[in-house]
């Protein structure tokens, strides 16, 4: 499964070869002009059979969060920090593998037993990454800074309809654009990137829009799901969700976020597709987070862009979880609306 070997790959920001070597393989001779351009990202057009002349981009990141070593300790224990959004609080305990070789490691924190009276979340600075050595010269020979950390993790099969892995976001998307290519031509041309450095402030995203110049963009992407009962709720009240997308509810339509407004044009046309073709979509309309189209829409003179998202429980962790229908309803909706948007869907 393309999704498995995509998960599993390591691509913390800024290292994304694994992954880039597994979708130049997967689209070869599915798309012209596949490229990596000057930042490290994947491009490729494939071109279209509706005469329409519209350009639409499709963008899913590369990269992951993960972390980076900063210092060695005299007790070969290393210092890191994060790299991208990463919550302190799951850190403790946490397996890693570290740099080129994936060296097993932990993150340690101090017994329990002897830290019973401590209050609140343990911040990165009081944490290292232990993997087994005694002194800094062990640890020399093996690693270097700069090296990056990845989440010790493997992708499951959790059932007919749940898959678990790392990654998600947004390996997810990069596995759907993947279908989308493998899938076409389509009435458009399609325009794809799959992009580098998203987690650490769109970069990719920016320079990959830059170089295409399409009319039209859409991000692919795996999106936070809070759809379990909210733990600091009332307790009598446990079975009140947060209010955000739900896991098997079909794709998220993003309205906005922290980086963008989406094109009311482009969101009115993808609602409208989603139900002239009977597929279930949801909307999302927290402000937080960011994605590819934040860097996309006002790249060069500007750029329409939406986001059509998976929803994940569990984001940004070592295991997240995805549906199978979301998956499956998220690429018909993507091809559909590459075979009927029209110069007019865009019109103000």
């Amino acid at each position: 499964m393309l999704l498995q070997e995509l998960s599993e790959a390591v691509g913390v920001s800024g290292n994304e070869e694994a992954v880039r070597k597994i979708i130049l393989g997967a689209i070869d001779g599915h798309a012209e002009n596949i490229r990596i351009d000057p930042m490290g990202s994947v491009t490729a057009i494939q071109k279209g059979t509706g005469g329409t002349g519209l350009r639409v981009m499709l963008a899913a990141h590369m990269d992951e969060v993960g972390f980076m070593v900063t210092a060695i300790e005299s007790d070969g224990t290393l210092r890191f920090t994060k790299v991208g959004g990463i919550d302190d609080r799951i850190l403790p305990g946490l397996r890693v593998r570290v740099g080129a070789d994936q060296i097993p490691g932990v993150i340690l924190w101090a017994p329990i037993h002897k830290t019973w009276d401590q209050k609140g979340v343990q911040k990165i600075t009081s944490l290292r990454i232990d993997i087994g050595a005694s002194n800094k010269d062990q640890v020399n020979s093996k690693i270097k800074l700069g090296d990056r950390v990845v989440f010790d993790s493997r992708f499951m099969e959790l059932s007919d309809t749940m898959l678990r892995g790392k990654a998600f976001d947004d390996r997810a998307g990069c596995s759907l654009l993947v279908d989308v290519l493998q899938g076409g031509p389509y009435a458009v041309d399609v325009l794809a990137a799959f992009t580098v450095q998203e987690e650490v402030g769109l970069r990719g995203a920016r320079v990959a829009a830059q170089a295409l110049n399409p009319d039209v963009a859409f991000a692919l992407e795996g999106t936070t799901a809070h759809d379990l009962p909210d733990p600091t709720a009332d307790p009598d009240d446990v079975t009140r969700p947060n209010p955000a997308c739900k896991v098997g509810h079909g794709p998220v339509l993003t309205v906005l976020d922290r980086s963008m407004i989406t094109d009311p044009r482009v969101l009115r046309f993808l609602r409208g597709t989603a139900e002239a073709n009977s597929i279930p979509y949801q909307l999302k309309t927290a402000p937080g987070g960011g994605t590819d189209a934040g860097a996309i829409h006002q790249a060069n003179a500007g750029i329409p862009a939406a986001v059509i998202s998976m929803p994940c429980r569990y984001i940004h962790s070592p295991a997240a979880y995805l549906s199978r229908e979301d998956y499956a309803h998220t690429l018909k909706l993507i091809q559909a609306a590459l075979n009927s948007l029209t110069p007019a869907a865009l019109e103000w």
